[in-house]
């Protein structure tokens, strides 16, 4: 595979997934809405919530890495988020299939396991892809949705189906909002304090195109630390107390098990919030 169509490159985490794909040799189109602002490789304008445009413009590739969405909750109404999301990856799905792609990588959510853990609390923590998925709103919804469809697709075509559920994705110059988390944790625990530095969701994307993960599976992606200073049994104890702990823990390690990506991808993550406050 050496042709790739990247949907909503232009956006935080797409941008990071072109230039990394780019410095690895690969031949990229970037089909969005918008064209990038950082353009590491060619823009085709393209509403892929239209099954035709979606077809033409994967046409040609080799694989599909999907991550055009309305990126969060509360920004368009419910409705219409979960029409665009599910509507553009249906289409994604569908294209991918019709043309014979030999692999589609896209982005699922930390969301669909529970977030923000209002409702219910977390099962267990660590948090791994074998916690119930328990989506809180439609942007979730749209995510668990997209999971269940891509299952069927693998399962019709025997191509590659692999869903990434991203943690909250940081760039550098968001590593600055940092500490405001250490004074207020209640923030952060709507998530488990996860984060993931744009970098390493490049690097875990490239790895999910390039390692034989066969039929549809599951990762969640996040950075090897949590956002805090403040160690996890103190955090645990004060906001989820009666939450039971699987094995054993270290004062900083995520909460979001990123074994599994560790395991059949390699997946390392190499970024840190602590890393830009040491230098």
């Amino acid at each position: 595979m050496n042709k790739i169509v990247v949907t909503g490159g232009s956006g935080k985490a797409g941008r990071a997934v072109v230039t990394d794909l780019v410095s690895h040799g690969y031949d990229v189109t970037n089909v969005d809405v918008a064209a990038s602002r950082d353009p590491g490789a060619p823009t085709l304008v393209a509403d892929l919530t239209d099954l035709g445009q979606t077809v033409d413009s994967l046409r040609g590739a080799d694989a599909v890495i999907h991550l055009a969405a309305i990126p969060a909750p509360f920004v368009l109404p419910d409705g219409e988020t979960f029409r665009v999301n599910m509507m553009s990856t249906y289409n994604v799905f569908s294209a991918a299939a019709q043309l014979g792609m030999q692999k589609v990588v896209w982005a699922s959510s930390e969301t669909l396991i529970g977030l923000p853990f209002e409702r219910e609390q977390p099962h267990y923590a660590p948090i791994d892809e074998d916690h119930p998925r328990l989506p809180e709103f439609h942007y979730a919804l749209s995510k668990l949705a997209g999971e269940v469809i891509g299952e069927q697709f693998s399962r019709w075509t025997g191509t590659p189906y692999v869903a990434l559920r991203y943690s909250n994705v940081m760039e550098e110059t968001d590593y600055q909002l940092f500490p405001k988390f250490w004074d207020d944790p209640k923030s952060r625990a709507w998530n488990l304090w996860g984060y993931v530095d744009a970098r390493d969701v490049a690097q875990c994307t490239r790895l999910a195109l390039e390692t034989d993960v066969p039929g549809a599976e599951a990762f969640l992606v996040a950075a090897a630390d949590t956002c805090m200073t403040q160690p996890n049994a103190e955090l645990m104890a004060e906001f989820y107390p009666d939450v039971p702990i699987r094995g054993e823990i270290s004062d900083h390690q995520t909460l979001l098990s990123i074994d599994k990506a560790r395991r059949l991808l390699g997946y390392d993550p190499a970024h840190s919030w602590r890393d830009h406050y040491a230098t």
